[in-house]
């Protein structure tokens, strides 16, 4: 049974039925910030996402310097396709190559489409995940939810505690620790803005710094910065992909 505080915020983002009767989402976004830099990859302008809110598949383009090259995460693996969606690149189980090695200093293309990837699909499809019974969601109290996922999704950290604010449903903040980059690295993902697209009110600002001990988000470093330019939920369908590989 779906908590008080997750009934709140699904409603908030557009209702069960809207969630559950839509097959996929698109965005464009932009990103900058610290991690970027530190992992030598160039910032996101206006890039084109699209993935199935059902599972985590996900599209991302361009993902890095060549703008006809797509990052593609499905399930716990990641691929890059070309403009004709042929898959030039692929990774298996992504997640076992994180965090050391050459990954501490420089990230590659299917490093980015991993993390970048799995990223916008938990913040994007968040509404439809509060009702996923695979995820055990517990209310730590009014307005504070704590979620602990499954192996089968690929996540900053098994678990994360998100907080809601109970007058507008709205989600503030979501703290977790990007494993990926460090068990060290404990962020807050602050919602510094929503905006409205055809009468679907999404988070369209994110700020990610480090947090405190008490959890709050720290002002800076701006770790990763996430301004979303457009958003809409979609039944139509994602185009197929040609698995002939080239490497």
């Amino acid at each position: 049974m779906l908590s008080k505080t997750a009934l709140k915020a699904i409603e908030a983002y557009g209702g069960v039925g809207l969630w559950q009767n839509s097959k996929y989402l698109e965005a464009e976004v932009s990103v900058k910030g610290l991690l970027f830099t530190l992992k030598q990859r160039p910032f996101f302008d206006l890039a084109t996402i699209r993935m199935e809110i059902g599972r985590p598949f996900s599209k991302t383009s361009p993902i890095g310097k060549d703008r006809n090259i797509t990052g593609v995460l499905d399930g716990n693996d990641v691929r890059l396709e070309n403009s004709s969606g042929e898959v030039v690149a692929e990774r298996k189980n992504a997640r076992q190559y994180f965090p050391y090695g050459r990954r501490l200093l420089y990230w590659d293309d299917l490093d980015m489409a991993y993390f970048a990837n799995y990223a916008f699909w938990n913040y994007f499809t968040f509404p439809n995940l509060l009702m996923n019974p695979q995820i055990k969601w517990i209310e730590k109290e009014n307005g504070i939810l704590e979620a602990t996922y499954p192996d089968t999704i690929p996540v900053h950290s098994k678990v994360q505690n998100f907080r809601i604010d109970m007058t507008t449903g709205r989600l503030i903040q979501q703290n977790y620790t990007a494993e990926v980059v460090s068990k060290f690295a404990t962020a807050a993902n602050l919602v510094t803005e929503h905006s409205e697209e055809n009468g679907l009110i999404y988070p369209s600002r994110r700020l990610i710094t480090p947090k405190s001990k008490s959890g709050k988000a720290l002002k800076i470093p701006v770790l990763v910065d996430i301004k979303v330019h457009r958003f809409r939920l979609t039944n139509e369908e994602i185009m197929e992909t040609n698995y002939n590989i080239r490497i």
